[in-house]
């Protein structure tokens, strides 16, 4: 997801001061390994890299968290449905990596109860057979009892050989409404079990990011800086924002540009065609109906095209996703909005188990979708293409001699982790460093020391959050920054800090604090990625307004710079996001 909101308008030159991540790279321009890509796998490499000692860059053409990361479903998951590719490696890793990010990221990470509502009971055996041995669906039948059972099965081995999730269970009919009274009464079993979500992904990024500077004072990042060219000539960055290029070099170059890697990789004049990718979209649903509906749970479920899909509450809203469409060969990686068509399947898969309830598109507050960074799989159905990762590794001639680049094909959230750590192992050797850290088990930003007791939370934001704000923004804080919290707050309180008057989502030093030590430039970066304002349908044109008045001063932005910004910010969210103001 690429919002054009994102771009300047106006004098460049004049619209902001200088920025000291670029600085950063233009005064020193080497690294032993340049990192292309800010989405979670790319941050995850770069810290990774960062803890080991590694001179390492990172670079991101857009902000932090703005492609495929930004728009993904919101889980943590062991990825149950790959068990029927016969892909249990993947599973593995993926619930092992699941169960790590609920002890290392419990900010941001959360247990998910997810429900699955069964209408048969021994249909889909077949098919789901010659989708485990051939990798090839056959006529599409429901999933049921029988099947989704030996998969809860073969799923609880995997998720308690590291992690205490409780383990699945069956109910009937009677039991699965009385649970849930508005699930579709001709259900004849409701299956339950654990996995994990994830309420804000942006801000999981930015700790990750954030924990590599920290770690290694030779580690530097900037967003809205691309790789303008690689090539014979050496490689040059553009900064986005000045349009100015900046020589630089690199004895290793990893392109985690997700869907974009074919294309980053001409850059250098490397043709490759090793990306596919299809596009997910989701929708945001303010309807307190379908909120009680769930129960606190996520509902996952096959709907009547044999798409997997799923409906669950994150706060009081509520997120319905998503579609898995194969993108065209003429835009392969264009602008991925949630269209129309796309909108009225959600409606109708929130009928298939909900019938009682109706939706309509009132009810939405906002709306995304990305591109997924799936390989090339021409002979497979979108659903059927997998979710695991590889890398790809070739040598191009420079001035100083060779350069490698790695290429990482595929990926998804939950497994970042161990991915970056693949990626690492792959590179150290390449610059003569070994490995002094492992990630696994470590915490992340706001994670460390985290109060995980039951009303252990409310007793850490009473001992460490009380000095001169409300409970309230407090909990806000706390919410937003996990353990960090204390560290904002003190930079809140040296910075004449004011409530905004149009949401007490945000104040004037937490902009400020966000602009300095987040790198936010715009609007959207702040309200889709630094807050979950726009998620949650928090957004009016009050918002807007203020915001925009608010960053021109410590960005200083011009008259016409700030109406520019304000009215492309305006134009996307409402076009692009289905977000009303």
């Amino acid at each position: 997801m690429t919002d054009s909101s994102n771009s300047d308008s106006g004098d460049k030159s004049n619209s902001y001061k200088t920025r000291a991540s670029v600085e950063s790279l233009a005064s020193r321009p080497s690294a032993q390994v340049l990192v292309i890509g800010g989405g979670i796998n790319g941050v995850s490499v770069f810290r990774d890299l960062a803890l080991q000692g590694v001179d390492v860059a990172l670079v991101e053409r857009n902000d932090f968290c703005s492609g495929a990361s930004g728009a993904s479903s919101h889980m943590i998951h062991g990825g149950i449905r790959y068990l029927e590719n016969g892909e249990f490696r993947l599973v593995s890793e993926s619930v092992d990596e699941r169960n790590d990010l609920l002890k290392t990221a419990p900010h941001y990470v959360k247990p998910l109860e997810t429900t699955i509502p069964i209408f048969t009971t021994f249909s889909g055996v077949v098919s789901g057979a010659l989708g485990f041995f051939k990798r090839r669906k056959a006529k599409r039948t429901e999933r049921g009892a029988a099947l989704i059972k030996v998969g809860l099965t073969v799923y609880d081995a995997f998720s308690r050989r590291r992690g205490s999730v409780p383990r699945h269970r069956f109910v009937g009919r009677t039991t699965a409404l009385r649970e849930m009274p508005m699930l579709h009464p001709g259900i004849r079993y409701a299956a339950t079990y654990f996995d994990a979500s994830v309420h804000n992904p942006e801000r999981l990024t930015l700790d990750v990011l954030s924990s590599g500077l920290e770690a290694n004072p030779s580690a530097r990042a900037s967003n809205y800086l691309s790789v303008h060219s690689m090539g014979p000539e050496g490689i040059f960055l553009r900064d986005e924002i000045t349009g100015e290029d900046i020589p630089f070099d690199a004895e290793v170059v990893v392109n985690v540009t997700g869907a974009w890697v074919d294309e980053t990789n001409a850059a250098s004049g490397l043709p490759t065609a090793y990306m596919g990718g299809t596009k997910g979209s989701h929708i945001v649903l303010d309807d307190p109906t379908l909120l009680k509906a769930c129960a606190g749970r996520e509902v996952f479920f096959e709907h009547t095209d044999g798409r997997i899909v799923l409906i669950y509450p994150i706060g009081e809203r509520v997120l319905v996703g998503t579609t898995d469409i194969a993108t065209s060969e003429e835009d392969p990686v264009g602008e991925a909005v949630c269209t129309e068509e796309e909108i009225d399947y959600f409606f109708d898969l929130i009928s298939h188990v909900f019938p009682a309830i109706t939706v309509d598109r009132s009810m939405i507050v906002y709306s995304f979708s990305g591109v997924r960074p799936l390989p090339s799989q021409e002979n497979l159905e979108p659903g059927l293409i997998s979710r695991d990762y590889r890398l790809e590794r070739n040598v191009e001639k420079t001035p100083e001699g060779t350069q490698a680049i790695i290429s990482v094909i595929g990926g998804k959230w939950t497994t970042f982790r161990a991915l970056g750590a693949q990626i690492a192992d792959e590179v150290l050797p390449m610059v003569k460093v070994s490995r002094k850290a492992n990630t696994q088990g470590l915490p992340i930003g706001g994670g460390w020391n985290y109060p995980t007791a039951n009303g252990a939370e409310t007793t850490w934001v009473e001992q460490h959050l009380s000095g001169g704000i409300s409970p309230s923004r407090a909990t806000l804080l706390f919410e937003r920054y996990g353990t960090r919290a204390p560290e904002v707050l003190s930079y809140l309180q040296r910075h004449n800090d004011q409530l905004f008057t149009s949401t007490p989502e945000l104040s004037t030093a937490e902009v400020k604090y966000m602009i300095e030590h987040e790198q936010a430039l715009h609007l959207a970066d702040i309200l889709q990625r630094r807050t979950d304002l726009t998620f949650t349908g928090e957004v009016t044109l009050a918002v807007l307004e203020e915001l925009a008045a608010v960053m021109a001063t410590y960005l200083q932005w011009s008259d016409s710079f700030k109406k520019a910004q304000l009215n492309t910010t305006r134009d996307v969210l409402s076009q692009r996001h289905h977000v009303r103001l």
